[in-house]
């Protein structure tokens, strides 16, 4: 609620002159009531004062309400012992005026005080109380700076301002507004809210640009002025929280001047729609379109009746609020309190004669934190001195009344209905100028400045960043990868913003400062936004919001690239693995065994002396090779074998052959260095970009040996010269780089870690949001590779990066299937030949000897040559010799 303005000399000095008169007979009251006597019939009189502003609406409306509570409960509760007798006095809306009337009632021995009504007279009164012992029960003292008096005589029997906090900043949050401008009125009640609400705000990422606060005693001329002054900001987002007269007088010139139109959001505190109901024509009429948020009373028939008996004898120009429910239900908690104090304790009359006898303001306090009932506010409970927080509800002015939108509740959030547990959001709004779509919350405004972009200067890399000045009519002409790519995200925002480029230059040109340097300008309001080569980073984001990055992320080495070519007498080797040459050298044996097994017995080619047949049969197998080989074969499975075995021969040297000139003539380059530790070991020297923090990350990997380089030339020719082994430096310069010197560095890594090149604006600044979103859009689009394409080209004179590289020599790996095909193919060759011999001559092999078998199928070549009866000896079905017969001979020579 609202309060005075403090007299606080005049206040302390009558506060002083008062109490030393306390005793006297110049006080004015007098003596209520008879002795008591000791009968059980006679009620107990309690004496309470009553401290309000009578002259006003809400003070006539909490002392009819008082009366009220005070009827009902006697009409039904006849049987209490004690009666409450009502000491009114009226504090004349200063805080001087609440400080007399409250020492004349605790002199005229009151047990407890209801009021005042301001937050800035509670806090005097409070002390009074303290000293004299006596309860004070306010209804509209809402600062929340009397919780911080912990008086334990102070009953808080309203709502504390900081309980709506929560439900304001949620529904801000729910409209993700990233700014907001309370505007409050300048005493304790509208600045006692602006710490909490600020800590909170920040808890979501919302800002407070700026603070208005009006004066009570402002005039409509000053509030036009300040409201002009705020239509040339950003922000189109309010919180109101002032006084209901002071909030009509605000939203009426706000509408007078334009600001309850489309794009514009009004929020307003419980301070201005408790009283909407009771104030009449003057703020209802421009509550169109406002939206608030207010305590949630439940609908009862205690309720009902109520309002019915207040219309009936009320006059239609002052109804009531939740402020005189409030009233109602302390006076009714007060009551409950003094006759449980009463008649366990009986001490009242007591404390007529003394009131030091018994400290019954401290226990009458304690037995106030114990009550809890429905009252006509809903669940009345103090806890700690002060009232708890129900749900809020959401409302939307509607012209001539409001609508309930939505609900807030501690646990659950915002919830359309009250009793949901779903978050389904709110109810349609009606926003000011009848629009029906959120407002965004912020504008360009029309007859603001342009936004002052400043751009880096830099010697070297001006691919991303260049700017020239015009000598004859000194403008600023701006150029660049990063410019091109700025103007492409705005172009695509659904709204205009103007802006200009300005240079963080000297007046000769040269850069004024490094790139945090450049930042911070920001911060400072140097400049509203920074767009060039401007790498994202953690320490830079504490004082600045950055886009979403525009570029590839990450710090790469380059370094030179050295000929790996081999030039020994033993290159040939080079192309197979040692494994691979020893397997094909076993499978040459092999094949060559398995062709004599097949043929030596039918060809004359695999005939003669052991020495011969076998060298024969190597021969034949080494010589496919080159296709070689003048023998004949006879048999089809050494025919089949001989076929796949030719298969694998053939791909085994046209791969030698391909890799055997792909190492004599290909150029085989690799990196120099290809780690840090590398560099760091052989304590290699390092280049890095003069002004970038590249350098700054290079002292912090213990690399001591450090050299700085302006441009990409400069770069080359240290390279050159041998003066830096690596360079380290961000991926968009090094590929700038590697696309005019792609054959003489390579790229290595990455070995740290960035975000990449994004946009800087001021922390909090509407445009973030929606400038990201755009830099999505123009990324992911055709239009950021045409960028790509006219800065940094096509680079089509740079070779295949695969062929740069070092060739591999072939493995068995690559060729284990062709062996195992051609194994295969020979141990079933082997098997069929075996098996057929075996069954055709069985009867004899079973009696003959192994040892005696094998010397004569190795001789028998021999002998039939000699004997000349070849010809007898061979099936000639078969083509394979017939050993019945020779056996039979030989068998019959031994027997004789």
């Amino acid at each position: 609620m609202r309060s005075g303005k403090p007299l606080l000399l005049a206040a302390k000095f009558l506060i002083i002159v008062l109490s030393l008169l306390g005793n006297s007979k110049l006080i004015l009251g007098k003596e209520m009531g008879n002795k008591e006597s000791n009968s059980t019939s006679i009620k107990i009189l309690v004496k309470v004062g009553v401290l309000l502003d009578t002259d006003e609406v809400i003070g006539k409306m909490g002392l009819r309400c008082i009366r009220m509570a005070l009827s009902d409960f006697y009409a039904s509760h006849p049987h209490y012992k004690t009666r409450l007798h009502l000491s009114v006095r009226n504090s004349n809306a200063t805080v001087v005026g609440a400080a007399v009337a409250a020492l004349d009632l605790i002199n005229e021995k009151v047990q407890a005080i209801i009021g005042p009504m301001t937050s800035m007279q509670s806090s005097f009164v409070i002390d009074l109380g303290n000293h004299a012992q006596v309860p004070i029960i306010s209804f509209t003292a809402t600062n929340p700076f009397l919780s911080s008096l912990r008086s334990e005589y102070f009953v808080r029997a309203t709502l504390n301002d900081s309980s709506q906090v929560q439900a304001i900043t949620s529904l801000i949050q729910a409209f993700g507004w990233r700014n907001i401008v309370p505007i409050y009125a300048d005493d304790d009640f509208g600045k006692g809210i602006i710490p909490s609400l600020t800590t909170a705000l920040n808890k979501i990422g919302t800002q407070i640009p700026y603070q208005s606060a009006i004066h009570l005693s402002v005039i409509d001329q000053e509030i036009v002025a300040e409201l002009y002054k705020l239509m040339t900001m950003q922000t189109r987002v309010f919180i109101l929280h002032m006084t209901d007269y002071l909030a009509s007088r605000v939203l009426n010139k706000a509408q007078e001047v334009g600001m309850m139109t489309e794009g514009y959001v009004w929020i307003v505190s419980d301070g201005i729609t408790n009283p909407l109901n009771s104030m009449g024509t003057s703020l209802v009429g421009s509550f169109k379109g406002v939206i608030g948020v207010k305590p949630y009373v439940p609908k009862s028939r205690m309720l009902n009746n109520f309002t019915l008996r207040w219309e009936e004898k009320s006059s239609k120009d002052v109804n009531v609020d939740l402020y005189g429910l409030w009233a109602y239900d302390a006076t009714t908690a007060l009551l409950m309190a003094i006759e449980k104090v009463g008649y366990t304790n009986n001490n009242f009359k007591k404390m007529n004669s003394s009131r030091n006898s018994v400290n019954l303001g401290s226990y009458l306090h304690r037995v106030l934190s114990s009550i809890r009932f429905n009252g006509l506010s809903g669940d009345f409970h103090i806890v700690n001195g002060q009232l708890q927080s129900p749900a809020f509800e959401i409302i939307n002015g509607i012209g001539d009344g409001e609508r309930v939108i939505g609900f807030w509740t501690a646990k659950h959030g915002i919830v359309r209905e009250l009793n949901s547990k779903e978050k389904v959001g709110i109810g349609d709004i009606i926003w000011p100028g009848e629009a029906t779509s959120v407002p965004k919350g912020w504008v360009i405004p029309t007859n603001g400045k342009k936004l002052k972009i400043g751009i880096p200067v830099k010697d070297g890399f001006n691919d991303f960043v260049k700017f020239s000045r015009d000598p004859n009519t000194n403008s600023i002409r701006v150029t660049g990868f990063c410019i091109d790519v700025f103007e492409a995200v705005m172009a695509t925002l659904p709204y205009v913003v103007l802006f200009e480029y300005i240079p963080f230059a000297k007046p000769d040109g040269s850069a004024a400062g490094s790139y945090d340097e450049l930042v911070y300008q920001v911060f400072l309001g140097n400049f509203d936004a920074v767009v060039g080569d401007v790498t994202i980073r953690a320490d830079r984001s504490l004082y600045v919001d950055f886009t979403l990055p525009f570029t590839e992320s990450g710090i790469n080495m380059i370094v030179p690239v050295k000929d790996k070519k081999a030039k020994n007498a033993w290159v040939f080797l080079k192309p197979l693995t040692w494994d691979l040459w020893v397997t094909s050298f076993c499978f040459f044996i092999f094949i060559g065994l398995v062709i004599w097994i097949l043929e030596h017995g039918i060809n004359e080619d695999f005939n003669g002396t052991l020495p011969q047949q076998l060298g024969t049969s190597f021969w034949f197998s080494f010589s496919t090779m080159i296709f070689a080989h003048k023998e004949q074969v006879v048999s089809n499975l050494s025919r089949l074998v001989v076929i796949i075995w030719c298969f694998v021969v053939l791909i085994l040297t046209q791969s030698y052959t391909a890799s055997l000139t792909s190492t004599l003539t290909v150029k085989q380059l690799e990196p120099t260095f290809t780690s840090v530790e590398e560099l760091i070991e052989k304590g290699e020297i390092v280049g890095y970009a003069k002004g970038s923090f590249v350098g700054e990350l290079l002292r912090n990997s213990n690399m001591s040996k450090l050299k700085e380089y302006k441009s990409r030339d400069e770069l080359h020719i240290k390279f050159s010269k041998g003066e830096i082994g690596a360079a380290f430096d961000e991926i968009p310069y090094m590929k700038l780089f590697l696309a005019k010197h792609c054959s003489k560095y390579t790229m290595v890594g990455p070995t740290l870690k960035t975000t990449g090149f994004g946009f800087v604006f001021p922390k909090g600044s509407p445009l973030v949001p929606d400038v990201s979103r755009a830099v999505l859009r123009v990324t992911e689009g055709e239009k950021m590779e045409k960028i790509e394409k006219a800065w940094f080209g096509k680079q089509t004179n740079c070779p295949d990066p695969s062929t740069s590289m070092s060739s591999n020599s072939l493995g068995i790996n690559s060729f284990w299937g062709l062996f195992v095909v051609v194994g295969v193919a020979a141990s079933f060759a082997l098997i069929i030949f075996t098996s057929m011999i075996a069954y055709e001559n069985k009867n004899i092999l079973m009696r003959i000897h192994p040892k005696d078998m094998w010397k004569n199928f190795i001789t028998s070549s021999g002998e039939e040559e000699s004997d000349g009866t070849n010809a007898d000896s061979v099936d000639e079905t078969t083509g394979r010799p017939n050993l019945s017969n020779n056996k039979e001979e030989t068998m019959c020579n031994q027997e004789n």
